[in-house]
């Protein structure tokens, strides 16, 4: 009977612990503020589960979740699709291929913070290129500073620029994978387009595709930098997503007990929807 060596662990057992310090140490601070009010000095008074009472019956928590689900819906129903059509239509052999991976990738490549700037200025509507020509050459009345609906879409389509490409990547990383006996014997049996793509592609991208589906949801459920640089959470409060609400109590009101409650319940409720992601695309691998 063979044995197996578990030396190997040695090597990876520092990188746990610092791994462990470093998300540990953080994580049981917020933990010791959602528990207690501070007022400076280093002064501490237990609150117990007061913060946590009043964050989940707060009409402004509620409100900023439930634009935060809105936004992860709508950008998973955009940009997994989209990502699988732009994948198929990509090259598989040939001089396009590392093109067209370079192009993907690019967008992906620019810091966040430098994603939302371009993107304020593009489409600002009095001299920015995109605002200039939807309101003076198409007549469109289009204000993301004023405008909830304007300010929406601009996120939207923002986010969707900036991360299809991931999606794009792991689709294509599914698709080159896939035997050529496959399109083979489908080509014998006189199979459709259609048909190729329901019970050989699909299910090949299957792995990938629960991976940019987790990716995606975690990434849009816990957006921060680029609709903040784009739209400050505005007009209004129309773009407070919960990461933008949980910074301005944090930083802006310095309410450091609510705000640690705060994001024990954000993370709490990022753990459980990617939980039941993954358990929904994978119970077939389990049977």
């Amino acid at each position: 009977m063979r044995t197996e060596n578990q030396k190997a662990w040695f090597f990876v057992l520092p990188v746990l612990f610092l791994v462990a310090f470093n998300a540990l140490v953080p994580m049981m601070t917020v933990v010791n503020y959602s528990v207690q009010e501070t007022f400076g000095n280093n002064q501490f008074f237990w609150q117990g589960l007061d913060w946590f009472e009043q964050i989940l019956r707060s009409e402004r928590f509620q409100a900023a979740l439930g634009r935060q689900f809105l936004f992860t819906f709508l950008i998973l129903l955009i940009e997994v699709p989209l990502g699988i059509i732009v994948a198929l239509s990509m090259p598989r052999k040939g001089f396009w291929v590392p093109v067209c991976l370079v192009l993907m990738a690019l967008p992906m490549l620019i810091p966040w913070n430098v994603v939302g700037s371009m993107w304020n200025i593009f489409t600002l509507p009095k001299i920015g290129l995109m605002g200039y020509f939807l309101n003076d050459v198409l007549g469109i009345n289009y204000d993301m500073t004023q405008q909830p609906l304007s300010a929406w879409i601009t996120v939207i389509v923002m986010d969707v620029w900036h991360w299809t490409s991931l999606v794009v990547l792991l689709c294509y990383a599914g698709l080159v994978s896939i035997p050529d006996a496959y399109y083979q014997a489908a080509k014998i049996d006189g199979a459709s387009p259609w048909s190729v793509f329901r019970y050989i592609q699909l299910p090949k991208m299957k792995t990938v595709l629960t991976i940019a589906v987790l990716l995606r949801f975690m990434d849009s459920f816990n957006i921060y930098t680029e609709p903040f640089v784009l739209t400050g959470g505005g007009p209004g409060n129309s773009t407070t997503l919960l990461s933008i609400d949980l910074v301005k109590i944090a930083l802006g009101q310095f309410d450091l007990g609510p705000a640690a409650a705060m994001s024990l319940i954000y993370f709490a409720i990022t753990l459980l929807v990617s939980w039941v992601f993954y358990t929904l695309m994978t119970k077939d691998d389990q049977k």
